[in-house]
């Protein structure tokens, strides 16, 4: 190999993990010299407290798809998570997210079998549990025209409350950040999400529990965005029944934008977090402009996201070359 396709592969290799982050460095920036509301520190909080549900679907979404994988119930799970959390909030705190944790966790359960035993498509098994989780949601509320209110002040501090200027949801989703990647990094069940993404049947061969790990997966997948549901209905005081739509496609397309390989065995949780704050900025500056709506940023968005489809790509052959 020569001293320049090292430099190309090394350079590439940086683009696909630091690039987001990049991006993100450079939007703010701008933004800086560009929005003098922008560097307020209520902005930031603002940014901060909105990336809190996507932050904590993404999370999931980033070990799903390094495994070679895609979640489409996270939209309906996060929604079912709210108002669920909602609901059992007249039984008391816990109540209020263990009962969103297990219902949410038992569907991610369910994909995970489904997907590590019979073989079928995630694709397929997660589309099935997106129809199966909304209806459930349009069942315990009554076809979505009743709004539980959130009856727990405890429960509801953990959506309003902060910590030294900070909410405690953005608190509470940087501690899980961390776990995650010292779980990626750091665990074998990490090295074996890496090891299933890269090849399932050099996986297999080294000894590397295939099944457990695609189960393991859709799980924590299915708990997170239970769990986002859940600090939403905190926030907002109420398990609202119109959300959830289309956060699969934002969840994913920050996961990617992030470096995240959709072929899998390839990816960060940092780079996931610089994508999610990067679409976070991105809607954030399109509504300091204000004559722009907020469509805009899903133009925006899968502009990036084709253009980091298209970078790994380029990565993908280089390597095999």
């Amino acid at each position: 190999m020569t001293v320049l396709a090292v430099a190309q592969r090394r350079a590439g290799t940086a683009f696909q993990r630091q690039g987001a982050l990049a991006v993100l460095a450079v939007v703010v920036l701008i933004a800086f010299g560009a929005f003098p509301n922008f560097r307020s520190l209520d902005n930031a909080a603002t940014i901060l407290v909105a990336a809190v549900p996507p932050m904590l679907i993404a999370l999931g979404m980033t070990f799903v798809i390094i495994t070679g994988g895609i979640d489409l119930s996270v939209g309906s799970l996060y929604v079912l998570g709210g108002v669920l959390a909602a609901w059992a909030s007249q039984y008391g705190l816990l109540a209020a997210i263990a009962v969103p944790l297990a219902v949410c966790g038992a569907i991610g359960l369910l994909n995970g079998v489904l997907i590590a035993y019979t073989g079928m498509a995630p694709f397929i098994v997660t589309l099935a549990a997106l129809l199966g989780a909304r209806g459930l949601m349009r069942a315990v509320s009554d076809e979505g025209s009743t709004t539980y209110i959130v009856q727990n002040d405890a429960f509801h501090a953990l959506g309003t409350g902060s910590l030294l200027g900070i909410g405690n949801q953005v608190w509470l989703v940087a501690i899980i950040v961390l776990l995650g990647m010292v779980v990626l990094s750091r665990t074998r069940f990490g090295n074996a999400v890496y090891a299933v993404g890269g090849s399932e049947d050099a996986a297999a061969l080294m000894g590397v529990a295939v099944r457990r790990t695609r189960i393991g997966v859709y799980v924590l997948s299915g708990l997170l965005a239970g769990l986002a549901g859940t600090i939403n209905a905190a926030k907002l005081g109420s398990g609202v029944t119109v959300l959830g739509a289309g956060m699969e496609l934002d969840a994913i397309a920050a996961v990617v934008i992030g470096g995240t390989l959709l072929t899998g065995g390839a990816g960060t949780i940092a780079g996931t977090v610089a994508g999610v704050l990067l679409l976070g900025v991105i809607q954030n500056l399109i509504n300091q402009v204000g004559d722009l709506n907020s469509n805009w940023q899903q133009v925006i968005s899968g502009a990036f996201l084709a253009l980091v489809v298209v970078a790994q790509t380029y990565l993908v052959r280089l390597r095999r070359t």
